[in-house]
């Protein structure tokens, strides 16, 4: 098949763009045709991309409409699988261009003018579809700005509203869970219409598992911004009455707020931030670890840091939050605690602590979910799958 990409960037940069990358990757090698439609380069990596991507159509400078028709008719896609794409233009283009049309809800994005789905001064989750509340009393339309001089930027509810509705018209959305699928048919998006296939990362075979050793280790791996809850972590780890380590693997720009909080609860000789270390330094703490944390307070499309962990024989415990149940089963591979209830946090790190054999256990059935349902090679034989059927009903509405 001849499979055209479409992304807001090239390169290397989050999670997103490693799912996009490694999903391509693994699609070439199995003999299909793959070209990309994008935005602004990320100025990381872009030579594996250029490499990976033969036929590239950079849309810039407001030229999506423009450029969406020259792929669309140098290409000539089977099928177009849009990643994150916000730009109204070239989205509007690929849905009155008729062609398949297959989309990966990565985040929310789609229907959360915020693109969190929770209060930034309560930190409270949302449950509620995209609609007037989102502009009063919530105040989505002003967010922050991460790229412009200015602090903040407006966003526009109607054009929202317009993006929502282009995307009700795509032939497939692919999500990551069950709650990711729920929030789709909250706004308006057709049953029928949405897979769930869990963006699993590439494993050539199980690592080492955990010693489970006397150290207590504690790891938590992620970013360190305030939406995954590392402060609220800190203050679980303060109510612990067992000996323990934690090391906090990662960077952001709530970490020196969290280093401070860690001076104040007294746990610098047992806390360490370690900042972002590339993933072959990681299997040196995963392997000495004796349970992962998931603190993420907003509510998570997927989390799958949590698998990783799940990878080399480790319980997990978490807070109860966004696609989080998806793959933590509560009591089975792990704890799933109320939202933002750290004195339960804390409970449930000190009986995995004190009880190693239960931790090994609840890993053991951890490693296994991961290693029967988390699979790389099923995500990708799914993904083919749907687009050989989204192409074929295409095809045969085009022929009545």
């Amino acid at each position: 098949m001849r499979l055209l990409f479409v992304h807001e960037r090239f390169g290397a940069m989050a999670g997103a763009e490693v799912n996009l990358f490694l999903t391509a990757a693994e699609l070439k090698s199995r003999g299909h045709s793959i070209g990309i439609l994008h935005g602004e380069p990320t100025g990381k990596a872009e030579d594996r991309w250029e490499t990976l991507f033969p036929a590239r159509f950079p849309s810039l400078n407001g030229d999506g409409a423009e450029v969406v028709q020259t792929a669309l008719d140098h290409f000539d896609p089977d099928v177009v699988y849009v990643h994150k794409m916000a730009d109204l233009a070239v989205v509007k283009s690929l849905v009155e261009s008729g062609r398949p049309l297959v989309r990966m809800v990565h985040d929310h994005d789609l229907y959360c003018m915020r693109s969190y789905k929770y209060s930034p001064f309560t930190r409270k989750i949302c449950t509620r579809p995209a609609s007037i509340y989102c502009v009063f009393p919530c105040g989505a339309p002003l967010v922050r700005n991460r790229s412009g001089r200015l602090p903040f930027r407006w966003v526009s509810y109607l054009d929202k509203r317009k993006e929502i509705k282009l995307n009700q018209r795509f032939h497939r959305m692919v999500v990551a869970t069950d709650y990711m699928k729920g929030e789709l048919l909250g706004n308006g998006f057709e049953e029928t219409r949405i897979e769930i296939r869990p963006p699993v990362p590439a494993a050539s075979a199980d690592p080492i598992q955990s010693s489970f050793g006397p150290r207590n280790l504690i790891i938590y791996a992620g970013q360190v911004i305030r939406g995954k809850g590392v402060d609220l972590l800190l203050r679980a780890l303060r109510r612990l009455t067992v000996e323990f380590e934690c090391v906090i693997l990662g960077d952001g720009s709530h970490r020196p707020h969290c280093q401070r909080l860690c001076r104040s609860l007294g746990l610098e000789g047992r806390v360490s931030f370690k900042g972002y270390l590339p993933p072959e330094n990681l299997p040196a703490y995963y392997t000495e670890a004796s349970l992962a944390a998931v603190s993420s307070v907003w509510p998570e499309p997927f989390g799958a840091v949590g698998l990783e962990a799940m990878r080399y024989g480790l319980p997990v415990v978490g807070f109860e939050a966004g696609g989080i149940r998806d793959w933590l089963r509560d009591g089975e591979n792990g704890f799933v605690v109320p939202h933002m209830d750290d004195r339960q946090f804390a409970m449930k790190i000190e009986q995995l602590l004190n009880d190693k054999a239960l931790a090994r256990q609840m890993g053991a059935r951890g490693r296994t979910l991961v290693r029967e349902k988390f699979n790389f090679d099923n995500y990708i034989n799914g993904l083919e799958t749907m687009f050989e059927q989204v192409a074929a009903e295409q095809r045969t509405l085009a022929a009545a």
